[in-house]
């Protein structure tokens, strides 16, 4: 099999990088061990963020955020992206200082799309908050969208411009030959000029086989669902300095997230839930939204994801090898950056130049410098 360029993996970051370059013209297979979105871009919380974002993250995700506006249009499909607001609960004063901080940074930096409320907004906007809570921060363009959906939307549009999407498909070996990768599958080889790592939190291992090394880790960020409850809830809802984060969905049901962790086991593809973990979760979710006590929930569940030290992804060319890029790394944060990713990644491929300042995601930042 041959094709202008090979995508490994197929999570939000894959289907989107595959899109672009499909609709630009070139030819792509993606190859996904498992299933689309089986991991990280399936089984997230499905937050569309730009509130809280580091520094470096912004410009991107303010291109994203515009891009989610009109998403299901561009794709021909159903994403689940709605528009509710999101906002980050201050509990106490210390954490209102720390939002004055940032409200500094963010407009010296020339950014106003965080604005902070005060506790009568906060109770306008959510009755049911706690009394205690003394306001927050919210960005009023953001919201939610569905993993699954989104990402599989991406890739049937892919699919539609001409990409082959190969589920069930694992890389068991990749190197460069002469002006071409060859990539080794089960059921024969595939050559391409160019290859793009989108594999999560099987990253580094494709990152080596291309020959650049990375300190890359990976966990198991936990979910919970709850049977359908009467609405109280409208924006997604985060914590300043607690590990608080849902959101109510039309239905009724509320997703539970907040960054607690199971347990990890990468080498048998595989995760194992931290019921104790999830109990504290669900007693800081009561703590904040009383009526949150009379909750059931229906289902919980974790997937494995990527992370890199700073939290911050790799986002850029491979430094060690010629026509590779790599895309990964996003830390549980990488969701609502999908489309632009996809956009980025398309336009290195295509011309080198991608109309961003990529210098903070390097995947050599952590290399030792020789002075």
């Amino acid at each position: 099999m041959k094709a202008d360029v090979l995508i490994i993996g197929g999570g939000i970051q894959g289907c989107a990088t595959a899109y672009h370059l499909a609709k630009a013209g070139a030819s792509v297979i993606v190859v996904e061990k498992d299933y689309v979105a089986r991991h990280a871009s399936g089984v997230n919380a499905g937050g569309v963020r730009l509130l809280g974002r580091d520094m470096a993250e912004v410009p991107l995700s303010k291109a994203s955020m515009q891009m989610w506006q009109t998403l299901d249009d561009q794709l021909q499909g159903d994403t689940g992206f709605r528009a509710a607001g999101l906002i980050n609960i201050a509990a106490d004063e210390a954490d209102l200082d720390k939002l004055r901080a940032r409200e500094a940074a963010m407009h010296a930096a020339g950014h106003r799309h965080e604005r902070m409320i005060d506790r009568d907004e906060l109770r306008e906007r959510l009755p049911h908050v706690s009394p205690s809570c003394i306001g927050g921060v919210m960005s009023d363009i953001d919201g939610h969208a569905i993993p699954y959906k989104s990402t599989n939307a991406f890739r049937l549009a892919a699919a539609r411009h001409g990409a082959q999407i190969l589920e069930g498909t694992e890389l068991l070996a990749l190197r460069r030959v002469g002006q071409s990768w060859l990539a080794d599958i089960k059921t024969g080889r595939i050559e391409a000029e160019t290859v793009v790592n989108c594999a999560g939190a099987w990253a580094d291992r494709v990152a080596l086989m291309i020959g650049d090394n990375v300190p890359l880790s990976h966990a198991a960020p936990m979910l919970m669902i709850t049977a359908r409850m009467p609405h109280f809830a409208g924006p997604v809802v985060g914590a300043v300095s607690r590990q608080l984060s849902f959101k109510q969905f039309e239905n009724g049901t509320v997703l539970i997230g907040g960054g607690a962790k199971g347990f990890a086991d990468r080498a048998a593809n595989s995760t194992r839930l931290d019921y104790a973990k999830l109990a504290d979760a669900s007693r800081t979710t009561i703590e904040f939204f009383p009526i949150m006590a009379r909750a059931v929930i229906n289902r919980m569940w974790a997937g494995l994801e990527a992370y890199m030290p700073d939290n911050l992804p790799v986002i850029g060319p491979a430094v060690n090898a010629d026509r590779a890029f790599h895309a990964f790394g996003f830390s549980a944060h990488g969701f609502q950056m999908g489309p632009i990713v996809g956009k980025v990644m398309a336009d290195l491929v295509l011309t080198g130049d991608c109309g961003f300042d990529l210098a903070a995601f390097r995947i050599d930042r952590y290399d030792r410098k020789v002075l």
